[in-house]
């Protein structure tokens, strides 16, 4: 605490991201959902052949190069698509231009009882009121239980981390047509992971109130450049627009724009790399269930798996640690009983599994 930092400093409680490692250190790193695999070759010839004197310019404040690739890959007008420095900004802004702040008279925002935990910080940090929606007992999400409650916006991880669970699409148009006068904001960060992979801007034309944001960092391997982007109506891409505008107007910078269109465009690349990540997860999934691990069925990158009872989730995660192993341990009530595990290369995997059998073992052998 200070006594020059502002009451709302003082109290906040910032997002805790995962552990990073210290340089040099070698560590199993899976607790941050990285993806295993380089970025798109394109990467490495785009800055073989950069011209840096085009550093000395500003970017373009739109994105321009990187919108018109997301929009020619979903089908969309480019205007219909806004980019930023990475998701997490991307839904700051959106907290910012759609939902209103706390007041007697203002509704809250609806979003998962367990999700992304950046969320309940934006809320905070924007004083805008949210209500956590409890899930069923088997960590889904109903979207009956959105439906009827009065909001002035809804914001939802699609699949939702760390439960690593989706939803149809059918189930996000129910949510959107819920709340006809309200913003719903489907993070798809996940969502190419899914199998089969299905995207809820496939319903914008239908839901004018549909905002859809994604990240690079995950399937595109790009989580050191910082792009994520949204995609969206006119109306509401203007309405980010603006307050991108009153915020940094050169939010993305002009290699990370080249190299990001790049990815988006390689899709070839990009589907061979989700493919692999699939199939380490099958096979991951499958192991865990063999030594006694309950956990749903993954549409993400990572699994949220609970071990079986003869160890806790917190010291199987602290004995992983001092193996070199990285996994992410929530002390929060309700999903404390479970480790979130990135879905790393399968040698990666393969060695995870290894440590995870001997404590389990010796968990049972004690």
């Amino acid at each position: 605490m200070s006594e020059f930092w502002n009451k709302k400093i003082n109290e906040i409680e910032p997002y805790v991201a995962g552990e990073q490692p210290k340089k040099g250190e070698k560590v199993i790193k899976l607790n941050t959902n990285e993806n295993p695999f380089p970025p798109t070759p394109m990467a490495r010839v785009i800055l073989r052949t950069y011209d840096i004197a085009d550093l000395r310019l500003y970017p373009n404040t739109n994105s321009q190069e990187f919108i018109e690739a997301v929009a020619d890959k979903e089908g969309v007008s480019p205007k219909q698509v806004f980019a930023g420095n990475g998701s997490d900004e991307v839904l700051a802004l959106c907290f910012q231009t759609f939902f209103e702040k706390e007041s007697i008279s203002a509704l809250p925002v609806l979003t998962p009882e367990f999700s992304y935990s950046f969320y309940p910080v934006f809320s905070r940090f924007y004083d805008v009121r949210i209500i956590k929606v409890p899930l069923k007992e088997d960590l889904r999400l109903d979207a009956d239980d959105y439906i009827g409650i009065p909001n002035c916006g809804i914001v939802i991880a699609n699949p939702n981390a760390p439960t690593s669970r989706s939803i149809s699409v059918e189930d996000i148009k129910k949510i959107c047509k819920g709340s006809p006068d309200s913003v719903v904001i489907i993070d798809e960060a996940y969502a190419e992971f899914s199998d089969p992979y299905e995207t809820a801007v496939s319903i914008l034309p239908e839901c004018p109130n549909l905002v859809v944001v994604r990240t690079c960092s995950k399937s595109y391997s790009l989580a050191g450049l910082r792009i994520g982007y949204a995609i969206a109506s006119e109306e509401l891409i203007e309405g980010l627009n603006r307050a991108k505008d009153s915020f940094n107007s050169y939010p993305v910078d002009r290699l990370a724009q080249t190299i990001a269109a790049a990815a988006i465009r390689d899709e070839a690349y990009h589907k061979k790399c989700i493919e692999g990540i699939i199939d380490t997860r099958n096979y991951t999934s499958e192991e865990l269930k063999k030594l006694g691990f309950s956990l749903p069925k993954s549409s993400a990158n990572f699994v949220f798996a609970k071990p079986p009872k003869e160890i806790d989730a917190e010291t199987l995660y602290k004995n992983l640690r001092s193996k070199g192993i990285l996994v992410r341990y929530f002390k929060t009530s309700g999903i404390n009983d479970r480790l979130r595990i990135t879905i790393g290369s399968r040698e990666e995997m393969e060695k995870f599994i290894a440590a995870v059998k001997e404590e389990v073992t010796n968990a049972k052998n004690s």
